[in-house]
């Protein structure tokens, strides 16, 4: 019963964090937190890195004091929600900055119509470049319109 909860807790938290990352890409990334996130609609520098990375540390942070909690003060729960924060940012990464960036050029010639939506969407995001009219939307959850067979 137990591999269940842990289950139920871990797919949770991975869809709370679908929930998660649109909220604060609407709210803080497009709001009070612009100022970090602007390098990543227009790039304005030469690293590799941008501010906009600022975003993996902060849920990185709190998927470790989850394991923390979990391996030192024994709170069983605190196991599968960072596994299941540290999941979603790891299919993040894959997603948004592997596969749709390029910031690794791999899964450059995936062009099935999941593939080709996901881009489309995230191509209309970033034509605006700055904080307002950005249309927000999840990793998973893409408005079906930009999906065309």
């Amino acid at each position: 019963m137990q591999i269940l909860y842990w289950t139920l807790i871990f797919l949770g938290t991975f869809s709370i964090m679908e929930f998660n990352a649109w909220f604060t890409h609407k709210y803080i990334m497009h709001g009070f937190l612009w100022n970090l996130h602007k390098d990543h609609h227009k790039k304005d520098h030469n690293s590799w890195f941008e501010r906009n990375d600022a975003f993996f540390i902060f849920y990185a942070v709190i998927s470790m004091t989850c394991f923390y909690l979990w391996s030192y003060e024994g709170l069983w729960y605190c196991l599968p929600i960072g596994l299941g924060i540290m999941a979603y940012g790891a299919a993040y990464f894959l997603v948004h900055d592997i596969f749709i960036h390029q910031r690794f050029k791999i899964f450059r010639n995936a062009n099935n119509w999941y593939a080709k939506g996901v881009r489309r969407a995230h191509k209309m995001h970033h034509k605006h470049l700055g904080k307002e009219d950005g249309e927000c939307f999840g990793m998973l959850v893409v408005p079906f319109k930009y999906f065309k067979r």
